[in-house]
């Protein structure tokens, strides 16, 4: 690779990145549920993302530990990020998750979603929620399937 070509790759690179920050940022910008839940999306790349949640009281059941269905849906959020980061409208096929270790009132989930496969219309995501400590809560696997549209005007 010449100088040029680097330097080329690098502002591909580059370019990749802020259209995936801007598209998992509208995504998130109309995302009530996400948002109502007090998600913070904190970082988006190509294929990937991460979101935080506290878990507030009135998110645990009747043992005192947060309700599955919101760590689900925490991870989903994380999944739908990841997907939508090619600014290519994508939405989940499916889903599956695995809890590993309850989460309590007041602590703090990261979602951490990554790619490990994706085609011209589907896509495979694996999500990872730990605790404050580093703890895995759960695992998540997600499918994606991509519908016509786009999120972001591309620059």
């Amino acid at each position: 690779m010449t100088h040029d070509q680097g330097a080329d790759a690098e502002a591909g690179d580059a370019g990749a990145q802020r259209l995936a920050e801007r598209a998992a940022g509208a995504l998130y910008a109309q995302d009530q549920a996400s948002r109502a839940l007090g998600m913070r999306l904190v970082a988006a790349a190509p294929g990937r993302a991460r979101v935080t949640m506290r878990v507030r009281a009135d998110m645990v059941n009747g043992h005192d530990i947060c309700h599955g269905g919101l760590v689900f849906t925490l991870a989903d959020s994380a999944f739908a990020f990841a997907c939508n980061s090619y600014n290519e409208a994508t939405v989940a096929a499916s889903g599956t998750i695995d809890f590993l270790t309850p989460a309590r009132t007041g602590d703090e989930l990261t979602a951490e979603a990554r790619e490990l496969w994706r085609s011209r219309r589907s896509g495979i995501y694996e999500i990872t929620v730990v605790n404050q400590h580093g703890e895995r809560v759960a695992l998540f696997r997600g499918r994606s399937h991509r519908i016509d549209g786009r999120l972001v005007d591309p620059e």
